[in-house]
């Protein structure tokens, strides 16, 4: 049952050492400023907590696992300082996924657009349904996809992000996304997903805590600027939602 609150909805469930985070919205499962600064502040929360050592980043239902940032909020972004704070939001939440000293799994179930691609680059291990379908639509209202590029790009590399970007309105599928290294796994139903998931996260949360935790800081070498980088990239993109092109597209969607 998806939730029909306005700003969303977050859940966290702990199951021995495995921490779930549910989130939901009802517009398709996308991020309000309001959902990207709990989903921060609980990485933030997970991440110093003892008893568990491995994370399951998942959406609400069994449609879209995130279309990526609400359209009402980047509609409703007025100055230049809305919009650096606006896609500040998707910044702290990868941040907080690349720094936090648990393993990272995603679980994505359903169609992936824009900043809800950058989420599942951001997790350190990918289950996904053979319906996870992935897009990069930016540049069809005017911005690009600066904020999540690092994360998508240490993923996918170069080559991957620029067929992805400059086809914007083009759905890849979860194979070619496993292809390119963005998936691990790629499931034909999300009843076998989940047992394999389930089975997965249960075997990774027995190893040794700090083993993991050191092992993560490995896995993300080399991306301590992202600190500054993402932030800077978030005001960028919040000078081009201002943009004529980009007001006229995003009202063209509205309708």
């Amino acid at each position: 049952m998806g939730t029909d609150r306005a700003n969303g909805s977050l859940y966290t469930n702990i199951q021995g050492k495995v921490a779930t985070i549910e989130f939901g919205h009802p517009a398709s499962n996308s991020f309000v400023a309001e959902l990207l600064d709990r989903l921060t502040a609980e990485l933030h929360k997970l991440s110093e907590n003892p008893d568990i050592s491995v994370i399951v980043l998942k959406s609400e239902g069994d449609g879209a696992f995130c279309a990526g940032a609400s359209f009402d909020e980047l509609m409703a972004v007025s100055n230049l300082e809305e919009g650096k704070i606006f896609f500040s939001g998707f910044a702290n939440v990868i941040n907080a996924m690349r720094t936090c000293k648990k393993v990272m799994v995603g679980r994505i179930q359903g169609k992936t657009v824009g900043g809800g691609v950058g989420l599942a680059s951001a997790c350190d291990y990918v289950f996904a349904s053979v319906d996870a379908s992935i897009r990069l639509s930016e540049l069809t209202i005017g911005i690009a996809p600066l904020v999540i590029e690092p994360a998508v790009e240490r993923k996918i590399g170069t080559a991957a992000i620029s067929e992805l970007s400059l086809s914007p309105s083009e759905w890849k599928n979860a194979y070619w996304a496993q292809e390119k290294g963005l998936f691990s796994r790629v499931f034909d139903s999300l009843k076998e997903l989940d047992k394999d998931l389930e089975f997965f996260t249960e075997k990774l949360s027995s190893y040794n805590p700090e083993a993991l935790a050191e092992w993560k800081k490995v896995l993300w070498k080399d991306t301590s600027h992202w600190d500054t980088l993402l932030v800077e990239r978030a005001a960028i993109t919040g000078k081009l939602v201002l943009s004529e092109f980009t007001r006229n597209a995003l009202s063209k969607f509205k309708k």
